[in-house]
């Protein structure tokens, strides 16, 4: 679909006598050789103008320039003329000879040409000898052609494609042997234009040379192929009037020939090996007279072997190839090409009168139509010779080389430009394209309406654009136009985006990105391919900083879509939000991208053309939810209009069907958006009540009109959760009616909805012909639910109300219809079996007598369920009291217990043992102070109370109990020996933190010195402790490692987002346990060693805490019984542990506690939560005098 576009040219001054031109690749000049009046002037073509390198004698008698090869930089060029003279021209001689004959072959020499890397030059006399000389032109091969190079190839071609190898029927089969063909070539020469040149021609990678020559012995044209080395790999196969002409394709697959008929001439292809591999026809020339002939002269493959030259004695033709067809692309009436070796479609011209060079530059374009809405026709032009092949891609997707339109033309076209046409008054309804035609001396104007049917019409003389200058290049007018050369620059309405050679794409020229194959521009988008076969979107922005080029993930992004390999652009049609591609070998697809079709279907959105957007949703399996969730308040208020414009119910029901509760714009398609559009995705992954909303908002229009019942039971059970009974409800008000849309609504709902929720649904509306309608939609057995409906149309409807909501499990609606049927020894059944005492109380409030009874029921279910202090307050309730003080006593409260027993009234014994229970019971659970006040009220005892009024501390309390029962002998036995064993135990807890902190706080400093030299090691272990690891040893990380994360998350609390989250099995699950409970161990050595001194830490400091008003009582009542030694120990070590909890938490958690937090402190702060805080100690210190107390 691409044609030859001329992009830059130059012409030089005319100047006599150009044997030769080539290129110096070193400046990128075109060097020619020119003999003027006896004098050889090599010149080189600077900045329009000829800069002479050297000059000397030509030869005396007539020569011709076989090759002229300028090596460039300090390397000399090299000249063979036919005479046998191989001269060679440094530039910069550096002591050596400027024109130096460095070798002479006295037979003459037919060909030369040097190989692509420029180290061999293969040379054929006219005696029939084949010489490779390398760069220093020593002789390396030299052998004889001969009748003898025939006899190395046995050709043998079964015929495929052939007319002798076609079906023709049973009697013509039996006739002969298919696979021997009608006419068989011989090799015969052509008997005209037969020029008797030799032509050499290398493959593209230098390994092979092909030489076609006449075999004289034979009278035939033979292509000989040696190899680099000299040795004869193949010859061609016999084909009569093949010509002097060839050309090996760079790509290395085939060779090109010419072969000449009586009425036609044609380029036919052979194989390395000699066989033939197809043929084209070459078409008649313009400007030549019935049976004459213009001779061609070569075949010339461009460097990357996309365009194949033929040069005639008075033009060259440029041809390409697409799907196996070959389009003329140019033709220029100049003779003599010369292809750049470097650049693909650059190339220079000899004149016929060898007097002018000029040079060319040349770009394979797409020509297209503009692609912005609404005239986006896709409409694309392509030259092939006097046809122009027109095709717009949104009418009809015709595959190259057919087109919908092919307007034959006088003559061969050489440019085209399609343009919306203002020679007929502007019409909305018509879209009347502009097609103009440059041809070499020429041009025509056609028009085609793309809103009508029919071929394109010829532009009458009045409608002409004025006389064009031969070979001049049109002035377009497309944004889309992909420019190829940096020189350049880009059109006026191009968005000054700009490809230049080596696949950087400019924008303002600055750099946006590169390997960049084909772009095109809409109104919204800069579309482009890439050399990674990826196609690319970016939002039109004005700065390129602005302009967010996706990355390479199409699996992710849909601004990025992979294709397939080599593919490039050939237009937009923003309208239908098509692409259309062309593969390498030609073919044509159309694709759909999602970027695409979602700005269509945002712009859509904004104009209110919802069906427009709905068709395109459903045509692209767009998200539905974009329709609403990309203007949502505009949605909501329009909902009529949706409905009006979409019409169909199953369109809407389509539309209800696809809702949920995620912004879809935001999370599904939120890189489509414009970054500067794009919002925080976790401020939009759930919208909740969207759906219901819109549902509702549904209802209410549809409820204003004469709607179809199917829309309203669909945005009913669409709700999330579906509103199922609405829905039935509104297929019981169409029954009511008589409507015959039943059975089709019934069939409807259980399409959207599980119909066994449906039934269950209906049957819990009472209905039991809607139950059966719905039944009869299900699996159920027949034999199954007719029994029961019959069994409860039989019933009352109270008795029927309670077995459906019975059999639905709706125990609580159930319980009710049984109150209502005042069976009450039934609901006291039912109640227990149900445990339904709360709502059966709730009917029973006002009925004392019932509802008595059931609290019963409901205390004993409590009890029975070890619920004792609710048992216990409902049989208090009830005035139970040996049942309310039996719940008292086992739920802990022995307050009430013993309170309660003493309105039973218990027996004093009973009591006491009660009171002795109880007193046990608090010690079991270290409720000191409790057991002390039952042992005092209760049990009289006073020594016992005394002893754990101490053990919990409450020395004064203690102390008051011994001097009000006149029991002062207790102070020496029961008081100081309390002190003594509280002492011990203060003791021994504050050495035991003393000994925690002195070992735990220098390990968690150790740990955390070593995660920051090294936390590879740390985080990973060093299970060798430093030493080398052997080299057959894998330290790659494999699946089982790598489940629970990578190396810097594994044990942090980050959550992941790869595979591995989504993928969690069993055996993750189970390593996740497994991790845990290394954790709650902190092994030594392990990398939760340092997690576990930390939280060890944080609880001995809150233990301290708890301790310190207990110390403070004990060490005051120890000073007070004469212990001070024992106080002061005491008061020593606790001031110790508080003065080493007060250290490490600058140590551990980054707290000063005069500074506040430190650094660390704060990441201690947001993974742990608050951080620990010491209490103040204060301490008590002896006067000189015994027994006097002094605080500070």
């Amino acid at each position: 679909m691409r044609n030859l576009r001329c992009v830059q040219q130059s012409s030089s001054g005319n100047a006599a006598g150009i044997k030769a031109i080539g290129w110096d690749l070193s400046n990128d000049s075109v060097v020619r050789l020119r003999d003027a009046r006896g004098l050889l002037n090599l010149e080189r073509w600077v900045d329009d103008e000829f800069q002479q390198i050297a000059s000397w004698d030509a030869p005396q008698h007539p020569y011709e320039i076989l090759d002229l090869r300028f090596f460039g930089g300090t390397e000399p060029a090299c000249i063979v003329f036919d005479n046998g003279d191989l001269v060679v021209v440094r530039e910069n001689p550096n002591g050596e000879e400027k024109i130096e004959i460095v070798g002479s072959i006295d037979s003459g020499i037919s060909a030369a040409a040097w190989s692509p890397d420029e180290e061999l030059l293969v040379i054929t006399t006219k005696a029939n000898t084949l010489i490779y000389l390398t760069r220093d032109f020593e002789d390396l091969v030299s052998l004889d052609l001969t009748a003898r190079d025939l006899e190395i190839s046995d050709h043998v071609s079964v015929g495929w494609g052939k007319k002798e190898t076609q079906f023709k029927g049973k009697k013509a089969r039996a006739l002969r042997d298919p696979t021997v063909p009608e006419t068989v070539d011989d090799g015969r020469l052509a008997e005209s234009n037969e020029s008797h040149e030799t032509t050499i021609s290398w493959r593209g990678d230098g390994a092979y040379v092909a030489i076609n020559a006449i075999e004289e012995s034979t009278q035939r044209r033979v292509i000989r192929v040696f190899s680099r080395e000299g040795a004869l790999d193949s010859v061609s196969e016999p084909v009569n009037g093949l010509i002097g002409p060839l050309s090996w394709r760079p790509a290395g697959n085939l060779l090109a020939a010419v072969q000449l008929f009586e009425d036609k001439r044609q380029v036919v292809f052979f194989e390395r090996n000699g066989l033939r591999h197809g043929q084209f026809p070459l078409r008649p020339l313009d400007g030549v007279e019935t049976g004459t002939e213009v001779p061609i002269r070569a075949l010339q493959w461009n460097v990357d072997s996309t365009v194949l030259a033929i040069s005639y004695d008075d033009r060259v033709q440029l041809w390409t190839m697409g799907n196996y067809h070959w389009y003329l692309k140019q033709e220029i009436f100049e003779p003599g090409l010369k292809w750049n070796p470097e650049k693909p479609l650059k190339f220079a011209l000899l004149s016929r009168s060898q007097d002018r060079i000029r040079r060319f530059q040349y770009a394979l374009d797409v020509c297209s139509a503009p692609i912005a809405p609404p005239t986006d026709y896709g409409l694309v032009a392509v030259i092939d010779g006097k046809t122009l092949k027109v095709t717009p891609f949104r009418q009809a997707n015709i595959p190259p080389p057919m087109a919908l339109y092919e307007i034959n033309m006088a003559a061969n076209a050489n440019d085209v430009m399609i343009s919306l046409s203002e020679a007929a008054p502007q019409d909305p309804s018509r879209s009347l394209f502009q097609i103009k035609v440059l041809h070499s001396e020429t041009t025509s104007v056609y028009f085609l309406d793309c809103s009508k049917t029919g071929p394109p019409i010829q532009a009458e003389e009045d409608g002409t654009l004025g006389p064009e200058q031969p070979n001049t290049v049109l002035e377009h007018s497309r944004r889309e136009w992909p420019l190829s050369f940096e020189e350049l620059s880009p059109s006026k309405e191009s968005g000054e985006f700009k490809l230049v050679e080596n696949g950087s794409l400019l924008f303002k020229r600055r750099l946006l990105v590169t390997g960049c194959t084909s772009y095109l521009v809409t109104p919204s988008h800069l579309i482009f391919t890439t050399s990674q076969h990826l196609l690319k979107f970016v939002h039109l922005a004005v700065d390129v900083e602005q302009l967010e080029v996706p990355p390479d993930t199409p699996e992710s992004d849909e601004r990025c879509r992979s294709i397939e390999r080599g593919a490039k652009l050939v237009t937009a049609m923003p309208s239908i939000f098509a692409v259309v591609l062309q593969m390498p070998r030609g073919n044509l697809e159309t694709i759909y991208p999602r970027a695409l079709v979602l700005a269509g279907l945002r712009q859509s959105i904004a104009e209110k053309k919802y069906k427009k957007a709905f068709l395109a949703c459903r045509n692209q399996r767009v998200d539905m939810n974009i329709i609403h969730d990309h203007q949502p308040e505009q949605f909501i208020a329009n909902v009529g209009m949706f409905i009006d414009q979409i019409r169909k119910t199953e369109h809407i029901d389509l539309f209800l069907s696809s809702l949920k509760d995620e912004d879809v714009s935001r999370t599904m398609y939120r890189e489509t958006l414009r970054a500067d559009e794009r919002p925080d995705i976790e401020t939009a992954k759930s919208q909740v009540g969207k759906v219901n909303r819109i549902c509702n908002a549904f209802l209410e229009a549809l409820s204003g009109r004469k709607a179809n019942v199917k829309n309203l039971i669909t945005a009913q059970v669409c709700k999330n959760p579906p509103d199922l009974d609405a829905g039935l409800i509104e297929i019981v008000q169409l029954r009511e009616k008589g409507s015959e849309q039943v059975d089709d609504v019934v069939e409807h709902i259980c399409f959207l909805a599980d119909v066994n929720r449906l039934y269950d649904n209906a049957l819990g509306l009472y209905d039991l012909r809607l139950t059966l309608l719905i039944a009869q939609q299900s699996q159920k057995d027949p034999r199954e639910y007719l029994p029961f409906l019959q069994n409860l149309q039989r019933m009352d409807t109270l008795r029927r109300q309670f077995s459906i909501d019975d059999y639905l499990s709706r125990f609580r609606k159930a319980i009710r219809h049984l109150t209502d049927l005042n069976a009450f020894d039934e609901v006291k059944s039912y109640t227990t079996k149900h445990a339904l005492y709360e709502e059966t109380m709730g009917l029973y409030r006002y009925d004392e007598e019932n509802f008595s009874s059931i609290m019963q029921l409901y205390a004993d279910h409590l009890k029975n369920t070890s619920q004792f202090k609710a048992a216990a307050t409902s049989f208090h309730y009830l005035n139970d009291m040996t049942q309310a003080s039996e719940c008292y006593r086992l739920a802990n409260q022995w307050q009430e217990a013993l309170s309660t027993a003493s309105l039973i009234p218990l027996p004093s014994d009973q009591l006491r043992s009660l009171a002795a229970t109880s007193a046990q019971s608090a010690i079991e659970t270290k409720d000191f102070r409790a057991a002390a006040i039952i042992f005092l009220d209760y049990l009289q005892d006073i020594p016992s109370a005394a002893k754990y009024f101490c053990k919990a501390y409450l020395f004064t309390e203690a102390f008051r109990t011994i001097t009000l029962s006149t029991q002062t002998e207790l102070l020496s036995s029961t008081f100081d020996t309390g002190l003594t064993e509280n002492m011990a135990s203060i003791t021994e807890l504050l050495a035991d933190c003393n000994a925690q902190l002195t070992a735990q706080v220098p390990r968690i400093r150790e740990l955390r010195q070593k995660k920051k030299e090294d936390p590879l090691a740390f985080l990973e272990g060093d299970v060798n402790e430093g030493k080398d690891i052997p080299d057959d040893v894998s330290l790659a990380a494999t699946d089982a490692s790598t489940m629970s994360g990578s190396l810097f998350t594994r044990y942090t609390n980050r959550s992941m987002t790869g595979t591995a989250e989504t993928g969690t099995s069993r055996r993750s699950s189970k390593n996740r346990r497994r991790e845990e409970r290394k954790r709650a161990r902190g092994k030594k050595g392990s990398v939760y060693e340092e997690e576990y001194l930390v939280n060890s830490v944080r609880r001995l400091v809150e233990r301290v805490n708890s301790v310190g008003e207990e110390v403070g009582r004990l060490v005051e009542w120890l000073i007070r019984r004469r212990m001070v030694e024992r106080a002061r120990a005491v008061e020593r070590g606790m001031v110790e542990v508080v003065g080493l909890c007060g250290r490490a938490l600058e140590d551990v958690f980054g707290v000063d506690e005069e500074k506040g937090l430190l650094d660390g402190g704060e990441e201690q702060k947001q993974e742990k939560g608050e951080l620990p805080v010491v209490k103040e100690f204060v301490r008590l210190t002896v006067s000189p005098e015994p027994g006097k107390l002094k605080s500070r």
